[in-house]
């Protein structure tokens, strides 16, 4: 499921859109091909006949019932959740049936961190933690695909988006100032006006 990207405002460009690391999804992958491979050996075991039948459908059925909380939903929560930087904000977008959305302006973040562990170092992931003035909680972002560039993108956006805010502040600021006004370049005046109603003869 792709990011919609028209939800962006004009002039706003996606730095990089996340999915959670893959390997989030490993384990559920791993007890889906369990699942699998025990559906067929149930069938390869049972006889063909209606007892036979009857029990597989039942083995198929427990196995279904299995797979939809340990299979299918950690696939789609990790399809389903993106973490969306751009020249602006961090969006974050989370929910299979239900969505849940945040997002965090540049100018409003006043720190951003990341965490590793052992393993979180060997996969190259981790998790950001951003802080953001104002009474809105911090926002961790689980499970980041090379956390610390991210890190780094973060923050080189935020001292982007501060100089912007700035120029077009001392702009506006220089516009309204009383007495401002931009004038338009005069020609210089020309030889011959200058001796316009001048006597030749007079030394």
């Amino acid at each position: 499921m792709a990011f919609p990207e028209n939800v962006l405002a004009r002039g706003e460009q996606v730095e990089r859109s996340i999915h959670p690391h893959w390997l989030t999804v490993l384990v559920p992958g791993f007890v889906g091909l369990l699942l699998l491979a025990g559906g067929i050996a149930v069938a390869a075991v049972t006889p063909d006949d209606t007892t036979g039948n009857r029990i597989q459908w039942v083995v198929v059925g427990l196995l279904v019932l299995i797979a939809i909380p340990f299979v299918l939903v950690p696939f789609l929560r990790w399809r389903t959740t993106h973490y969306v930087i751009t020249s602006h904000r961090v969006m974050v977008r989370k929910g299979i049936l239900t969505k849940v959305g945040k997002d965090i302006t540049l100018s409003k973040i006043t720190d951003v961190s990341f965490e590793q562990s052992l393993l979180d170092r060997i996969i190259n992931a981790g998790s950001l933690r951003i802080e953001s003035a104002g009474d809105s909680p911090d926002e961790t972002l689980d499970n980041i695909p090379n956390s610390n560039d991210v890190q780094q993108l973060i923050n080189r956006l935020i001292d982007e988006d501060d100089t912007r805010r700035r120029q077009v502040a001392n702009g506006r600021a220089a516009a309204g100032r009383p007495g401002y006004v931009v004038r338009e370049a005069r020609p210089a005046p020309d030889e011959s006006e200058e001796l316009d109603g001048v006597d030749p003869g007079d030394d």
